[in-house]
């Protein structure tokens, strides 16, 4: 799995596979015998035909938000090392995935600069307090985080408006889904 700091699983990456008509496959499901749980995977290589599963003939890049790359990759199951799939290239899904990411970041809404370059300052001085004085790292971070849950109340707050925010905008603006920005924005909302 890919994903970056920013979004989570937002936007979590993976090789996903296609068939040979073109489809995608459900998950396969791994019966483990009597019990009540059954175990299912959509990780790339289970789709080798082995125990019923179907057999992928194409790869592709593949987001939690939906989207699916266009690009697609042949998948040469003799060149799959069977106890050690991660070992197969799948850089081609992976940089498609990096690209729909740099697009998802592109249609955020910026930080000013100025901001930007504050944070990053408030980083390098923890990063170094941290080994050099923990505790006031600690400090410093409980004093970041009530400043934090302060300014996202106040934020939040200030986007309700009469009929509500425009969650498509904000999810968004965030680079998350809807469901995400309004589970954000209530969560930040509750705490003023």
């Amino acid at each position: 799995m890919w994903e970056t700091e920013e979004f989570g699983d937002e936007h979590e990456g993976r090789p996903g596979v296609l068939l040979a008509d073109g489809t995608e496959p459900g998950p396969v499901y791994f019966d483990a015998g009597s019990g009540p749980t059954v175990h299912q995977s959509t990780d790339w290589y289970v789709y080798d035909g082995t125990l019923g599963a179907p057999v992928a003939t194409e790869m592709r890049g593949a987001c939690s938000c939906g989207w699916r790359g266009t690009p697609r990759y042949p998948l040469d199951w003799e060149a799959v090392e069977r106890r050690k799939p991660y070992l197969f290239d799948t850089s081609g899904p992976e940089d498609d995935w990096d690209a729909h990411i740099t697009d998802v970041q592109a249609r955020t809404v910026p930080l000013p600069v100025d901001l930007t370059a504050l944070l990053d300052q408030v980083e390098t001085r923890l990063t170094a307090l941290t080994a050099d004085e923990p505790l006031a790292a600690i400090r410093a971070a409980a004093a970041l985080e009530r400043m934090t849950r302060r300014t996202a109340a106040d934020a939040a707050y200030n986007l309700d408006t009469v009929d509500g925010p425009d969650w498509d905008s904000v999810a968004q603006a965030l680079g998350i889904s809807r469901q995400a920005a309004r589970s954000r924005l209530t969560h930040y909302a509750l705490r003023r």
